[in-house]
């Protein structure tokens, strides 16, 4: 079928808006007529070529929309359902069969190889294999395929447009405080960076009660956002020692320290605000070759955990149900953070984005 995407040139030469041709779903697969996707950083590492992906392609894994067709394997959704998109795992190994999905055996070659397992694309433009299957969707077009394991059906009231970033940025967020950390009430937590996936972990943070919730973030609109979802404390990094600063809130040092920045320098900083037995989580994507923060020393002397976390340690299927259910009681508000962009302006949507112009885009077929 004819549909249309936002396609990643290579070289870093941006995104264009094309006519691609898309196959008909496969006896596993399921087409979704897309409604709404959710822009995220690693959405822009993969177009930038800093990560390996076939380019030209289409990328986009926050994708929500209505089922239009099923292959006859799938038993999950049927045509007309609403469904929230989220990462693809295999649903056999070990770690999906105990509740770990997010480390699935196979996580790399079901998410991010850009074809299907058995080497072809799902798309072409014109002659060209197009870069595919990026989280089991590519929801950066107007029709999407993807797989039982990827969906999760949701109410057919729900805001559809907006319910992409439950299935990434808003799960690992909200997830990382409330399933990997697991958070205890009362405890203190220091969120860095409030962007997207760190306003979703103040919003775990609050569901979580904790008593400390600081935000280290550059811009003020989002410092103020922070404070209106749960933060107790904001800061501005610009000049700022972290350790005094932190030892003002919290002399003892913090239960939780939860990176969403990725920045070497902001982390290896961090780590010396947190107290005994602390646990530092880390979502942010580091440079390749970041070495692990602190001194080994002190982490042995005082008890401490760092954690790499993906996807918040979420099972889609019963993580996501739980998160709308957080917003349809007014515990999740992430939509407040939300701003809506057309497929066409997909360019001045990641500027805005950088600029700190806005939060969490989510951008609408035209």
């Amino acid at each position: 079928m004819q549909t249309k995407a936002i396609v990643a040139q290579p070289e870093g030469r941006g995104f264009t808006i094309e006519n691609i041709e898309l196959e008909a779903p496969r006896e596993n697969e399921i087409l979704v007529e897309i409604k709404g996707v959710g822009l995220c950083h690693t959405d822009l590492v993969f177009s930038s070529g800093a990560a390996p992906f076939p380019l030209p392609g289409v990328l986009g894994h926050e994708g929500a929309g209505i089922v239009r067709e099923v292959g006859k394997d799938v038993t999950k959704v049927s045509a007309g359902d609403h469904v929230a998109i989220s990462f693809r795992s295999c649903g056999a190994c070990d770690r999906c069969k105990t509740g770990d999905p997010a480390y699935c055996r196979t996580m790399p070659f079901l998410n991010y190889i850009g074809t299907r397992l058995d080497g072809t694309s799902s798309s072409r433009l014109d002659d060209i294999e197009l870069g595919s299957n990026f989280f089991g969707q590519s929801s950066f077009a107007h029709h999407a395929l993807t797989y039982e394991r990827n969906v999760v059906k949701i109410d057919a009231d729900l805001p559809l447009e907006i319910m992409g970033p439950l299935g990434c940025g808003v799960q690992t967020g909200a997830g990382g405080v409330m399933r990997s950390l697991a958070a205890q009430a009362g405890s203190s937590i220091l969120i860095l960076g409030g962007g997207a996936v760190g306003l979703s972990a103040v919003m775990g943070a609050k569901i979580q009660e904790c008593s400390t919730i600081a935000v280290l973030e550059p811009y003020v609109v989002r410092r103020e956002m922070a404070l209106s979802f749960g933060a107790t404390h904001v800061m501005d990094p610009e000049g700022l020692d972290l350790l005094t600063a932190v030892q003002e809130i919290h002399p003892e040092g913090l239960d939780y320290i939860f990176d969403t920045t990725g920045n070497p320098t902001v982390i290896e900083s961090a780590v010396t605000c947190l107290g005994s037995k602390g646990v530092f989580g880390i979502v942010g994507v580091c440079p390749p070759g970041t070495h692990v923060p602190g001194d080994l020393m002190n982490l042995i002397t005082f008890g401490h955990t760092i954690k790499g976390i993906i996807e918040g340690d979420s099972d889609p299927d019963e993580f996501i149900p739980e998160l709308i259910n957080h917003f349809r009681q007014g515990r999740l508000p992430f939509d407040k953070m939300v701003k809506t962009y057309p497929f066409s302006e997909v360019s001045t949507a990641i500027q805005d984005q950088q600029e700190g112009k806005c939060t969490k885009v989510v951008l609408i077929p035209d």
